[in-house]
């Protein structure tokens, strides 16, 4: 049996995905296959960060952060509902659509007709929403809205894995910029790993500062704050 060359483009792009490690080189690569997929004007991804912080991550035009920052300000729209609670929403024609007027508004304006969105989400977490534009009315339908999902279940489990390799990262290259810092302390004081450890964790407490940030100072100026 032989794919379809959208069957076999996606298993490509999952494929990709996994493989991929980087949180920024992810999320280009799950925009583009869908501009390149729904065969939709613009695309973008909204991920929730800790803290319930949310931010447009990634688009391939400023238009989108744009109508997301509308949303997010007006604390109404259809990323709202998704992130909050929903699998996705489909605007078929945003003259007709009666919801969020503020949000429709501004994409008129934009010369947007038809949005899709996704939720990204994995058994674990809520990520955020893969969002979907078009200058046409009824650019999509239900099958997208279904295809649209597999996408966005796909693309969560990658971002999950690459926003935790990032988070590793950061924390590998913490300690090492602590090591270091307690390197130059020892040999300046001539004092041991555990009272160069105990040094920068007062400054750090004392300056309200993380222990990393303190490390680096001490690392780039060979001093602490004062």
């Amino acid at each position: 049996m032989t794919l379809s060359p959208d069957a076999a483009s996606f298993a490509d792009l999952v494929l990709d995905l996994h493989e991929t490690s980087s949180l920024d080189e992810t999320v280009e690569r799950i925009i583009e296959f869908a501009c390149k997929m729904f065969d939709c004007a613009y695309a973008g991804v909204i991920l929730v960060h800790p803290g319930s912080r949310v931010e447009t991550v990634a688009s391939n035009h400023e238009v989108v952060a744009h109508l997301d920052k509308i949303q997010l300000e007006a604390g109404a729209g259809p990323d709202i509902e998704i992130i909050a609670d929903r699998p996705g929403v489909l605007v078929r024609d945003v003259r007709q659509e009666q919801r969020w007027p503020q949000w429709t508004a501004a994409v008129e304006a934009a010369g947007i007709r038809s949005m899709l969105g996704a939720r990204l989400h994995t058994n674990r977490q809520v990520l955020g929403s893969l969002n979907l534009y078009a200058l046409e009315v009824d650019r999509f339908d239900e099958v997208d809205v279904d295809v649209a999902h597999m996408l966005a279940r796909h693309a969560a489990v990658a971002l999950e894995s690459a926003r935790g390799t990032e988070h590793l990262r950061g924390a590998v290259d913490a300690r090492n910029l602590i090591g270091q810092a307690q390197g130059i302390l020892m040999e300046r004081f001539n004092i041991g790993a555990d009272q160069a450890f105990q040094v920068l964790r007062r400054y750090s407490q004392d300056n309200n500062l993380k222990l990393h940030s303190v490390a680096q100072r001490l690392i780039d100026t060979r001093s602490l704050p004062r």
